[in-house]
């Protein structure tokens, strides 16, 4: 340095320096190490720094005001700095001799000045809108100048004039251009040009956020403040930002996954090629492990034994997962790895306090120096931190965003085995609790190479500090490790059990609330409650299992640091005489041990966090892998043939495993004809049709269709949208041919009874539309997609006779708008086979036989049988007159049945001309006269199930009606009664007591450390010998009082109370759903429900007992802190006022806008799930109109909604932990500035004592506030638990004082008596004053059309609807005064939609075990289907999967017949209950009803009038109203309503 400042400029000089009260930095030091170091910083940077401005381009920004000052500023800098290199070589030409110094410094400030106005310019060219480099070097540049700015002024007013005037005057300029330079760099510039901060509405400030905006995420501060002042809403929320939305982040895994899959199988076949024969080609019809087509997966490939066998190599997601999200993670991790250097210099910094305080006699300014130094490494250390978690979560949320996308996309390909071996349940799990538990890792992943990290470094410094002492302590900590481990593996068990029970639990309820009309039918609640409950109870065991491990390991890790602490000091002191323990050795080891507590507990927790998630890869991945349907399979090419569908030899089966279902299928279809499949129940109809959609797996043979396909499938699958969006089904609307379609479907007349017209929302799985109409929109959905081939499996049966005649008159038949397209229709209803091309005949999965209506007959086979034994009375009628319904239809609102204009089909066409049009002509009249009336009359006209009761709140069509109410989010702050409901649950006593214990537990932690402070103060007054093992026993004892305090505390609170109110919270739940009346689950959708019993109950059962928890510790703690802070040092009160104040006001903000921002999150959750199950459920569907990418676009666009709300609440995590760790910075600068002012009256271990706790208030502080905010958004699950707990129930389920007799009813006598109903208060009356007396033993037949009041009539009997006027008595007992199961159990209703339930057959025909097993095999007798249970290996327990899927719908229908035959009540109810079935079984329902129900009172709702021509009396509704009531016979000789429904049936002439 000598040479550089030569001999006068010395390079350092300690007696102006340290030991001074005014210190100053000699000038050499001043001109080289001050000047040169922002100058070092910046060259260093720039080069990185300009490659990354290469490679990342936004655009350019326009020359503002702003850069041209910067600019100016640079430019000035430049000239000043080398005005000094001038006036160097001038004073060299004066004959003076400059050190070199003089030259080199100004020469580099001035290059870097140009350096730096060259990025300035650079960065506008590359739309940097703030520069964080240039921010670094002004701030260095600043600092490092405030130096040379004081030594100049004191130089100056000590010499009283100043020596170089042109250099002072230079060092000022440069120092306020500096500063100007700093400011400037603070502000913003424009955005780019086209960037796309122009056309997005809603922009996330971030991406024009400043730098320091972006430090301390101030950016956030808007959203905080506007959600403190209103509860925030969706459209507040910011949109997300480009590289973090699905579009991005899903093709990124897919990619990488796809690589994977591509290099498993080139493995496998690198392997194979030794191992196996040559493969056979592969005919199966789908795609191994979902990779490209055609290689075929080794399984079915014949296996030489080789000694060498390969093991196939499964492809690796986690690999893919790395891939794909890795190198952003890895940015997160660098700053981790910087905080963990920066954690170790407080506690040395600590260490130089404490020493200070000791010394007498040494400058003050040290000790500031000290603190404020303390101060800024801790905040350098919070920004690092909270960008490192930044980094971190963004992952985690990307991770979510890509599998759930992931998943989606794939569970809309996977085989029909696969989609087996995962329910729907299942596949939700991996979205929800698999997908987030990624989420969760990511968070805290880096701990995995980090803790090791600050384990090691902090034993580095405990051992400079104590020696081998240490080891004492370390050996402790390795004990407790296995110890934590053991416990950490038997919880990751329980909670796979855990898991195990929940999924059951969840899909059970999945099934009762989609088969809760039907349990309130039968009165099975309580059964069903029962399984409930005993899962439940399962799962809370091992909940309790789980609470006393954790007890243990809390237990564990709050004495961990204190055990540590107690073995090293008593060996530190024990081990050597000299040895002595004083403040600074202490305390500093404290606060080291402090920083080894947080890896030491974390370590475990990310290990077992670990093991969880690969469970959760593991079952990803499984799924991810399932076989895919082999889009070729059905080769859509051919152009060869004449055939639109051609199967030659096919051989399919649904599964490999399972035996083929069709044999050797060979059908041509011609273009443009109707092919008829006909059969029995089960024969394989519906599998032809899956097997021609390319869904089931081909054995062999080949498929052919050409052309575009449209599907009906036989049960409609209707999603949640409006009823046009159902139909258009993402084509574009086109007016005309839209009414045509619906037209054809006689759908016109339903809209009109619509609430919202076609703009009608339609429940999940259309709820609010009868079968007919999901029938007839599914078809409308066909016809409107103009297909080539039309695929429609059993359309007609949910339809009324006269609408299914129309439908195939208009839609289907040789007529109809469909003709000239191919059509295969599956149908049951003989009468239009006389009309169809081809008919097929199916028998066992064969085709029997195949040919026109008129060869099938002459052959004699199968279906002439079939056909004589039926409907030939029927087809002779059918053939005289195969009447068209005129196209009349239109005119009359009412679907031409309540008018009594359709006798008009006559025989002679010419006649029939000219009264058509003068019927034409009346039936306008008549028409528009009517449909004002019937409009209000009829206005619950189309749906036998209940309407929407918001329907009627506003009768105008065009005011959509919501039905489904969109989930109320809380607004606002949790109500303090929440709390009380809560700690009402835990118990009232046992809530103050545990606060208490918490109490107790903390004061003896800090009697611990006050005992330490003293015993270090024996230093002081030499007194260390004699007291060493009294000192040792107390520390000892105060801190085994923690301990034992924590292990009571956390058993009594989680073991035991808090799990006593977990299961109250969810019984209340349970019970209060399954009380509900129905037209509670009609207009709450099941996805919400489930939501409440599987995230709030979660919530209840793990997060809040944990929220509370911690809560309470660190609540503790902090309040411990102050205290200890203010006794030392009273001073320290006034300043922590202020902070309080500051931390209360932050706290507000965050918890005001967090706790929406959750709720936000959570309500755009639920449609994430609701739309994929409803996916699941129709991707048949989905895949045959091809309208795959539609649907997955429609899931990005809900899961970046729901990210939407997830970003803002990472950020304001960010937000808060910036500010909140500034206020616990704050208390460390004061602790120790007072520390320093009060030196001389406090002690070294005082100090200590007060510094080190300052030290970790701040993470307390932080655990706080968060742990407040988790706890208001848990809270809410109480809240929402309890809303639902508390709906409005029905009647009670038994009335003890009003009990009817147990034979009751003994005649089956029913009396309507001036009844009316309505659908819920305020509505119109749907039946109204209905009397009439049935006597015991009647059969009655209820007819009608759609909508008048049929199907409404029944369920008064159940009353699932109440009376609103007038009664109905059974056998004299008013069933309005009885309880609702006394009343249930006695009626036995066989419903229109088989629900089975998932369980085994015999739990699905008798819940209760009420019947001996040959009770139960009879009635399958009389139900016909003794003989498929007997074939079944299970017989009885044969097991039902979800929704009872593996029986044919008719099946299903017999199991409910069986039901039936099994309660054999005295007064049966069938709803339509014929419907799906083919007229063999349907013939075998009805005799079997004959027989065995010969002295019941029987009702119908008929829809093939044959079923009721023999019954005693028919009902006949109208508008709600008994139009007619008679005997069949009477009521055709009448000529009125019944008489034109016969005829259009043609069983009346």
């Amino acid at each position: 340095m000598e040479r550089l400042c030569g001999t006068e400029l010395p390079f350092w000089v300690a007696n102006e320096t340290f030991h001074t009260d005014r210190p100053d930095l000699p000038e050499c030091f001043q001109l080289s190490v001050l000047s040169w170091l922002p100058c070092i910083y910046l060259w260093a940077a720039s080069p990185i720094y300009l490659f990354y401005l290469k490679r990342n381009n936004k655009g350019y920004i326009m020359m503002s005001l702003l850069n041209r000052f910067k600019t100016a500023f640079g430019l000035l800098l430049w000239i000043v700095c080398w005005t000094d290199l001038f006036y160097t070589f001038h004073q060299l030409r004066q004959g003076d001799s400059p050190p070199p110094i003089y030259f080199i410094t100004p020469l580099v400030l001035g290059m870097t000045m140009l350096l730096a106005t060259f990025l300035i310019q650079f960065e506008r060219l590359r739309g940097v809108q703030s520069s964080g480099v240039l921010l670094i070097f002004w701030f260095l540049s600043v600092v490092c100048a405030i130096v040379p700015f004081r030594s100049k002024i004191l130089k100056a007013s000590s010499e009283s004039q100043v020596t170089d005037t042109l250099r002072f005057t230079t060092f000022y300029f440069y120092f306020s251009l500096i500063c100007c330079e700093l400011i400037l760099c603070c502000f913003n510039e424009k955005p780019p040009l086209f960037s796309n901060a122009d056309t997005d509405p809603n922009l996330c400030p971030e991406s024009t956020a400043g730098f320091l905006s972006s430090m301390t995420f101030w950016w956030f501060t808007s959203l905080a403040i506007k959600g403190y002042k209103m509860p925030l809403e969706a459209k507040d929320l910011w949109s997300l930002n480009q590289r973090d939305c699905s579009k991005v982040m899903v093709p990124k895994l897919l990619k990488e996954w796809e690589k994977e899959l591509n290099r498993a199988k080139s493995e496998q076949n690198v392997s194979s090629q030794a191992t196996y024969a040559k493969p056979p080609p592969s005919t199966t019809n789908h795609i191994a492990g979902g990779g490209g087509a055609g290689e075929s997966s080794p399984e079915e490939v014949e296996v030489l034994l080789s000694s060498q066998k390969v093991p196939p190599r499964h492809p690796s997601f986690l690999r893919a997962l790395l891939k794909a999200f890795g190198p952003y993670f890895l940015i997160g991790s660098a700053y981790k790895l910087l905080q963990d250097i920066i954690t170790f210099v407080n506690p040395q910094l600590l260490r130089m306090l404490i020493s200070f305080t000791k010394q007498k006699g040494v400058p003050d300014w040290w000790g500031y120096t000290l603190a404020f130094l303390m101060f800024f490494t801790a905040l350098f250390q919070t920004i690092i931190l909270h960008h490192h978690f930044q980094y971190c979560f963004v992952t985690g949320m990307n991770v979510r965003t890509a599998l759930i996308g992931a998943i989606y996309r794939k569970a809309l390909v996977i085989t029909n085995a696969a989609k087996r071996s995962s329910t729907v349940g299942e596949v939700v799990n991996l979205m929800s609790v698999d997908a987030q538990r990624f989420t969760d890792l990511t968070a805290f992943l880096n701990m995995l190479w980090s803790a090791p990290l600050q384990i090691m470094l902090a034993l580095f410094f405990l051992w400079q500090n104590l020696g081998p002492s240490v080891l004492a302590g370390v050996a402790v900590m390795i004990m407790l490790i296995p110890f934590n481990a053991v416990i950490a593996m038997k919880t990751r068990a329980y909670q796979v059990e855990q898991m195990q029970y929940k999924d059951a639990r969840i899909k059970l309820m999945n099934e009762i609330l989609n088969g809760i009309k039907v349990l309130k039918l039968y009165a099975w609640e309580n059964s069903f409650k029962e399984k409930v409950l005993g899962i439940r109870q399962k799962e809370l065991n091992v909940l309790r299992k789980t609470a006393y491990l954790g007890a243990l390991s809390t237990m564990a890790w709050t004495s961990a640091p204190f055990l540590v602490a107690l073995t090293t000091f008593a060996v530190y002191v024990t081990v050597d005489e000299n040895n002595v323990l004083d403040a600074e050795k202490a305390f500093v080891s404290l606060s080291l041990f402090n920083i080894l507590r947080f890896p030491l507990n974390m370590l475990p927790q990310v290990i077992s966090g670990i093991v969880q998630t690969s469970v959760s890869l593991k079952r990803i991945q499984n799924f991810l892998s399932h076989d895919e349907l082999d889009p070729d399979s059905v080769d859509r090419k051919n152009a060869a043939t004449e055939f639109t569908v051609s199967v030659v030899n096919g051989k399919f089966t649904w599964a490999k495993k399972d035996p083929p279902v069709l044999h050797n299928i060979n059908v041509m279809v011609p273009q443009g004809s109707l092919l008829a499949v006909v059969g029995h129940v089960g024969c394989g109809k519906t599998s032809l049709i899956s097997a021609l959609l390319g869904e089931m797996e081909k054995l062999e043979g080949d498929i052919s269709i050409r052309g575009s396909v449209a599907y009906v499938p036989q049960q409609a699958w209707i999603q949640n949208a409006t009823l046009r969006d159902n139909i258009l089904f993402g084509e574009s609307y086109n007016e005309q041919k839209y009414r045509c379609v619906l037209e054809a479907c006689a759908l016109t007349p339903d809209l009109e009874v619509l609430p919202g017209g076609d703009m009608t929302e339609i429940g999940e799985k259309g709820i609010n539309l009868s079968g007919g109409q999901r029938q007839r929109v599914s078809l409308a959905r066909a016809l409107y997609s103009d297909a080539d081939v039309y695929l429609l499996d059993d359309p007609l049966s949910a339809v009324d006779a006269h609408v299914s005649k129309h439908i195939f008159d208009n839609l289907i038949g040789p007529e109809g708008a469909l003709k000239g397209k191919t059509r295969i229709l599956v149908t049951h209803g003989i009468s239009f086979l006389p009309q169809v091309d081809n008919i097929m005949v199916m028998v066992d999965g064969r085709v029997s036989e195949m040919g026109s209506y008129q060869e099938l007959l002459q052959q004699n086979g199968a279906f002439s049988e079939f056909l004589r034994n039926y409907v030939l009375d029927e087809i002779v009628e059918e053939d005289e007159a195969i009447e068209e319904l005129m196209e009349e239809e239109e005119f009359f609102p009412d679907d031409a049945l309540s008018n009594h204009h359709t006798d008009m089909v006559d025989n002679e066409p010419v006649i029939n001309e000219a009264k058509k049009s003068f019927m034409r002509q009346i039936s306008i009249v008549s028409s528009e006269g009517d449909t004002t009336r019937s409009r209000s009359v009829r206005r619950h006209g189309c749906s036998q199930k209940k309407q929407h009761p918001e329907s009627q709140e506003k009768k105008k069509p065009q005011e959509m009606d919501k039905l489904i109410q969109a989930e109320a989010a809380e607004t606002g702050r949790v109500k303090t009664k929440v709390y009380l409901e809560y700690a009402k649950a835990v118990g009232p006593l046992l809530s103050v007591i545990i606060c208490l214990l918490y109490g107790c537990q903390s004061a003896a932690a800090i009697g611990a450390n006050i005992w330490l402070s003293q015993w270090t103060n024996d230093v002081q007054r030499n007194q260390t010998k004699e007291n060493v093992n009294m000192r040792v026993g107390v520390y000892a004892a105060l801190g085994i009082t923690q301990g034992v305090l924590t292990l009571v505390n956390c058993l009594l609170c989680r073991s035991y109370s808090m799990l006593r109110a977990a299961k109250l919270t969810h019984c209340n739940l349970l019970q209060g759903v399954l009380r509900a009346p129905q037209t509670f689950f009609e207009s709450t959708p099941t996805g919400r429900l489930l939501n409440r019993f599987s995230k709030d109950v979660d919530a209840i059962d793990s997060h809040i007992p944990d929220n509370i928890d911690i809560w309470m510790r660190t609540f503790w703690y902090t309040l411990n802190v102050l205290l200890i802070c203010s006794a030392l040092t009273p001073m320290f009160l006034i300043v922590v006022a202020p902070l309080m104040v500051f931390y209360w006001w932050v706290q507000r903000f965050y918890v005001a806008t967090s706790r929406q921002l959750k709720r936000l999150e959570s309500v755009s959750r639920s449609p994430i799930y609701s739309h994929f199950s409803e996916t699941i459920s129709g991707s048949s569907v989905i895949r045959a109109y091809n309208r795959h990418n539609a649907f997955v676009l429609m899931s990005d666009m809900k899961v970046d909604e729901n990210q939407k709300s997830c970003y803002p609440g990472i950020v304001s995590n960010r937000w808060l932990g910036v500010r909140i760790e500034f206020i616990g910075n704050c208390i460390v600068l004061f602790a120790a500035l007072f520390a320093v002012t009060g030196k001389e009256s406090l002690n070294p271990g005082l100090v200590g004592l007060s510094v080190s706790y300052a030290l970790q208030v701040t993470m307390s502080l932080n655990w706080m506030v968060r742990m407040t905010s988790d706890l208001e958004n848990n809270i809410v699950a109480v809240e929402r638990v309890k809303e639902y707990s508390e709906t409005k129930t029905e009647a009670p389920w038994e009335v003890e004082d009003k009990k009817p007799p147990p034979e009751w009813p003994a005649e089956g006598k029913v009396e309507f008596n001036d009844y009316s109903v309505r659908y819920r208060e305020g509505l119109d009356l749907v039946l109204r004053n209905i009397t009439l007396n049935v006597t015991g033993g009647e059969k009655i037949g209820i007819v009608g059309r759609t909508g008048a009041g049929k199907s409404s009539m029944t369920l008064c009997l159940f009353r699932l609807l109440e009376a609103a006027a007038g009664e109905i008595t059974i056998d004299d007992v008013k069933i309005s005064e009885i309880g609702l199961h006394d009343l249930r159990s006695k009626l036995t209703i066989i419903p229109q939609e088989p629900v089975l339930f998932s369980g085994t057959l015999r739990m699905n025909l008798d819940p209760f075990e009420k019947y001996t097993d040959e009770e139960v095999w009879k009635a399958l007798e009389h139900s016909h289907l003794h003989k498929f249970v007997s074939n079944q290996t299970a017989k009885l327990e044969l097991e039902c999967s979800e929704g009872g899927e593996n029986l044919s719908v008719g099946q299903r229908q017999l199991v409910c017949l069986a039901r039936a035959l099994l309660r054999k009540t005295r007064i049966l109810i069938l709803d339509e209950a014929t419907a799906a079935i083919d007229l063999e079984t349907d013939d075998l329902i009805q005799s079997t009803i004959r027989t065995q129900f010969e002295d019941c009172t029987v009702f119908t709702i008929a829809h093939r009038l044959n079923t009721i021509m023999d019954y005693t009396r028919v009902v006949v509704l109208d508008k709600g109203q008994i139009a007619e009531f008679d005997s069949p016979t009477n009521l055709i000789s009448k000529r009125g309503i019944f008489y034109n429904m016969a005829k259009d049936a043609g069983l009346a002439q």
